[in-house]
């Protein structure tokens, strides 16, 4: 928390970075679940989520409550989310071809 809220320091208490900690862990094991079994479509899309709420998170906390400046502890997670987003989407594609492909086998 010290690296990333650094525009309003005193707004961040223990529970908060504590807290923060466990999402960072959570979203964590959710994608490398993800990585494990890629053509769960639910697990796919909940993965997905996870990166969209990260991207909303760091640019609320710059851009709206500006406790966090635009440096490179908050620039790194922003292009990780961004580009991870882009990434699942287009991979999104491939996985929704694949389904279809294996419902033509199957009939």
């Amino acid at each position: 928390s010290e690296k990333l809220y650094t525009a309003s320091p005193g707004l961040v208490n223990g529970l908060q970075a504590r807290t923060f900690g466990v999402w960072t862990l959570l979203s964590s094991v959710i994608r490398c679940l993800c990585a494990i079994d890629i053509r769960n479509r639910t697990l796919y899309y909940i993965t997905l989520f996870t990166f969209f709420l990260a991207l909303a998170h760091f640019l609320s906390e710059v851009f709206i409550y500006h406790t966090a400046a635009l440096t490179i502890g908050v620039m790194a997670p922003l292009m990780v989310a961004s580009f991870s987003i882009m990434g699942m989407l287009i991979g999104l594609q491939y996985l929704e071809v694949e389904a279809l492909s294996q419902n033509k086998k199957k009939n």
